[in-house]
């Protein structure tokens, strides 16, 4: 677990939380593919069973290849501590469950990730869990929706697929008013771009499948603890702020004050949800990190090329980048993301439903598949694929309508992404 250093991003993407290995000097960060780790002594054990000591029992709870990872993905976004987990799914799962109870409620944005609608609004209800989402446009429709039963404040900071840049400060301060954090969704824009915490988010989370890992082979998820919330403010979280009999009455916020949620997310959501990230994952999102930086810049370059090429095609309806001089969300990604809108982003066709299908059809270099972050051009239908589970009002509102193609601009040479989808268009009309 890491706090923030004085180096820059940069310097932290490559070198923070790792250190050559003490046993064979190797530079690289070794994958450590054990389940178990032998104890010191029966006091070592009963201390690291008991939280009095950190170190490594099993990994379904800790590893040290994925505490590389950890102590990285902490420094990157300005928190105290991270959790990592098997996928972006998972990270939302435990993001929540460390909060939440049966009867309790939480407040979202209406233009998330398809799958995350489905989770949140059909499997948490399993847990009993409710969500009420809200059009995150205007930050005031969060306040409105907040009640006594509220248990946290969700959002993205860039919207998958829509665009939307959302107004974190604004939003962060309605969650305080409430006494209940605000998590974040950085997948998209990632820390590289934008930095939640610095503007109030209390929890970040990502999908580390997408832009960390970067090169579309590492499944993963992590949860970034800020370490600024006072969960102790009300009686909201008995979770973290009453004894927990599951560790002989360990109370988790006065024994490990800021960190007391990361290590509730370990040693209770690991522990008993179990959706652990893979050393091999670990390894491959530890290695992608190091040139994140460097894609980001690039994938912000190619994205903001290809949009405006866009604007200027007579097929194309309209385009929602904000990295776009007259989007609407322009002002909002100055101030949140200044080293660029990043890499997705969709636009409409003329042709409707039957146009959206026929340009992921044709297309020859962008790969037709449903991921997001990969050095890779990848393009996709979201009201055919991630989106098909929505109402069609559902996917209109949050931006994933019959007429709308999601871009996830890579590396490539802008001029030779531009063609694929040139030809694309002329082949589908």
């Amino acid at each position: 677990m890491s706090n923030k250093t004085q180096q820059g991003f940069s310097t932290r993407a490559i070198h923070a939380g790792a250190v050559p290995d003490p046993t064979t000097g190797a530079r690289g960060t070794p994958i450590h593919q054990s389940t178990a780790y032998v104890f010191k002594d029966a006091d070592h054990a009963a201390a690291l069973f008991g939280l009095e000591e950190f170190g490594f029992i099993y990994s379904r709870l800790t590893n040290p290849t994925v505490s590389v990872f950890q102590d990285r993905m902490a420094s990157l976004e300005g928190g105290v501590a991270a959790v990592c987990t098997a996928s972006g799914h998972s990270a939302q799962l435990l993001a929540l469950f460390a909060l939440m109870s049966s009867g309790d409620e939480f407040v979202a944005s209406n233009k998330l990730y398809g799958g995350s609608i489905t989770q949140f609004g059909h499997s948490f209800k399993k847990f009993g869990w409710k969500v009420n989402f809200v059009d995150p446009v205007d930050p005031e429709n969060f306040r409105k929706a907040i009640n006594e039963k509220t248990k946290a404040v969700f959002t993205e900071s860039l919207a998958n697929p829509g665009g939307v840049v959302c107004d974190i400060e604004a939003i962060a301060n309605i969650a305080h008013d409430a006494g209940v954090p605000l998590i974040v969704d950085n997948t998209l824009p990632s820390p590289a771009l934008c930095q939640p915490i610095e503007y109030g988010a209390d929890i970040v989370v990502h999908s580390t499948t997408k832009f960390i890992s970067g090169h579309g082979n590492a499944m993963g998820g992590v949860i970034i603890d800020s370490g600024n919330f006072d969960w102790s403010q009300n009686e909201k979280f008995p979770g973290l702020v009453k004894n927990c009999e599951a560790y002989h009455g360990l109370n988790f916020h006065e024994t490990f004050g800021n960190m007391a949620y990361a290590v509730f997310c370990i040693a209770v959501g690991l522990r008993d949800l179990g959706p652990t990230m893979a050393p091999m994952n670990a390894y491959l999102s530890i290695t992608g990190a190091e040139t994140l930086p460097l894609r980001m810049q690039k994938h912000s370059e190619n994205a903001l090329e290809v949009a405006k090429w866009l604007q200027g095609n007579s097929k194309v309806s309209w385009v929602s980048y904000a990295g776009l001089p007259d989007s609407e969300f322009n002002a909002l990604a100055k101030k949140y993301c200044p080293g660029g809108a990043g890499s997705v982003f969709t636009f409409g066709v003329k042709g409707g439903y039957d146009m959206g299908l026929g340009i992921v059809s044709n297309c020859k270099l962008l790969s037709h598949l449903a991921n997001i972050g990969d050095t890779r051009s990848l393009i996709i239908h979201p009201a055919s694929t991630t989106h098909r589970q929505l109402t069609e009002e559902q996917q209109i509102s949050a931006g994933a309508g019959p007429d709308v193609v999601r871009l996830s601009i890579g590396l490539e040479d802008a001029a030779d992404i531009i063609a694929d989808i040139d030809q694309a268009i002329s082949a589908s009309s």
